[in-house]
C-alpha cells in the first residue's frame, strides 16, 4: 500500500512538473530591431568603405566616402570666379573715389567763382560751367555704384555657391548615424552611386524589441512601461528567461499575422504591443518568443 502511494505521489508530481513546464505564454512573437537605412546624398564613385556586414560602429564612424574631385574643381572655379567680381569691384570703387576727388576740387572752384562773380571779376557762363561739371560728375558717381551694388550681389551669389557645394563635400563622407552592428551592406568599394542609393544598413543590437499580439481581452493587463517576462527557446527545450519592458501598445486592431499560431487565430482581431529587452547578444533578429504578464 505505501509502495503504490509512493508511486501515486511521483506521479502526481510529474503531472504538476509537466504543467509548469507546459504553461502557455500570454502572447508571442518575434524579435526585432531598430533599423537605420543609410542611403548616399550624393554622386560618384565610393572611393572608400570602411566597412562590412556584422561589424560594429560607433555612432559618427567615417563608414564610406564618395569622391569629391568634382566638387573641389567647383570651388576652384567659384573662387576664381569671386576673385575677378571682387577686383571688378576694386576697380569700380577707385573710380568712384577719381570722381568723388574731381568733385571736390570742383566744389572748390565753384566757391572762388561765387566769389568772383560777386567782385564782378567772372560770369555767370563760368558759374554755369562749374555746376554742370559737378552735376555730370555725380551722376557718373550714381552710375558706377550701380554696378557696385551689382557685383556685390554676384559676389554673394558665389558664396552661396562655394557654401552648397562645401555642404556637398562633407555629405560626401557618410557616418554612421547610430552605433550599432553593420547587418546589411548594399554597396562596394569603386562602384558608382547616386543621391538615394542605399549604401549599408544598421541596427542597434544591445536592446531588440519583441513585437507580439494580445488580444482585446488581454490590453486591461498591458501597459507601457510594464515589466513583463520575455522567454526564447533554448537547449534542450528549456526556456531562456529575460526581463522586459512594455515601450509601445498599438491604439488599433488588425488581423493577427499569418506566420501566428493557428488559422482560426488568424482571422482574430488583435492588438500589436512591442516589448523591450536587453539583449545579452543571444537573440537574434526575427527570432520567436513570447511574453507572459
Amino acid at each position: 500500500m505505501k509502495q503504490i502511494n509512493v508511486v501515486l505521489l511521483i506521479s502526481a508530481l510529474m503531472l504538476t512538473a509537466c504543467k509548469m513546464n507546459n504553461s502557455e505564454a500570454d502572447a508571442y512573437g518575434n524579435f526585432e530591431a531598430r533599423e537605420v537605412l543609410v542611403s548616399s546624398e550624393t554622386a560618384g564613385r565610393i572611393v572608400v568603405m570602411n566597412i562590412e556586414e556584422g561589424q560594429s560602429c560607433e555612432k559618427g564612424f567615417d563608414a564610406v566616402v564618395v569622391d569629391t574631385i568634382q566638387y573641389n574643381l567647383k570651388i576652384h572655379e567659384s573662387l576664381a570666379r569671386r576673385n575677378a567680381a571682387v577686383l571688378r569691384k576694386d576697380n569700380i570703387e577707385a573710380q568712384v573715389n577719381v570722381y568723388q576727388q574731381q568733385k571736390k576740387v570742383l566744389q572748390t572752384d565753384l566757391e572762388r567763382v561765387k566769389k568772383m562773380l560777386a567782385d564782378g571779376a567772372a560770369t555767370t557762363k563760368q558759374l554755369d560751367d562749374i555746376e554742370g561739371q559737378i552735376l555730370v560728375l555725380e551722376k557718373q558717381i550714381l552710375a558706377v555704384k550701380s554696378n557696385l551694388a551689382g557685383i556685390n550681389a554676384e559676389v554673394k551669389a558665389i558664396d552661396a555657391a562655394i557654401a552648397q557645394i562645401q555642404d556637398m563635400i562633407i555629405r560626401s563622407s557618410i557616418k554612421t548615424p547610430i552605433s550599432g552592428v553593420i547587418i546589411a551592406q548594399y554597396a562596394e568599394m569603386g562602384e558608382m552611386t547616386t543621391p538615394g542609393k542605399p549604401l549599408f544598413k544598421i541596427a542597434n543590437l544591445d536592446n531588440l524589441e519583441l513585437k507580439a499580439f494580445i488580444s482585446g481581452e488581454q490590453l486591461s493587463q498591458v501597459a507601457i512601461g510594464q515589466g513583463v517576462k520575455v522567454g526564447i527557446d533554448g537547449e534542450n527545450g528549456q526556456m531562456i528567461q529575460y526581463e522586459g519592458k512594455v515601450s509601445w501598445i498599438a491604439s488599433n486592431a488588425e488581423f493577427t499575422p499569418k506566420n501566428i499560431q493557428t488559422k482560426e487565430e488568424r482571422v482574430s482581431l488583435v492588438y500589436a504591443i512591442k516589448v523591450k529587452v536587453k539583449n545579452d547578444g543571444a537573440i537574434k533578429i526575427n527570432m520567436p518568443g513570447e511574453v507572459t504578464f
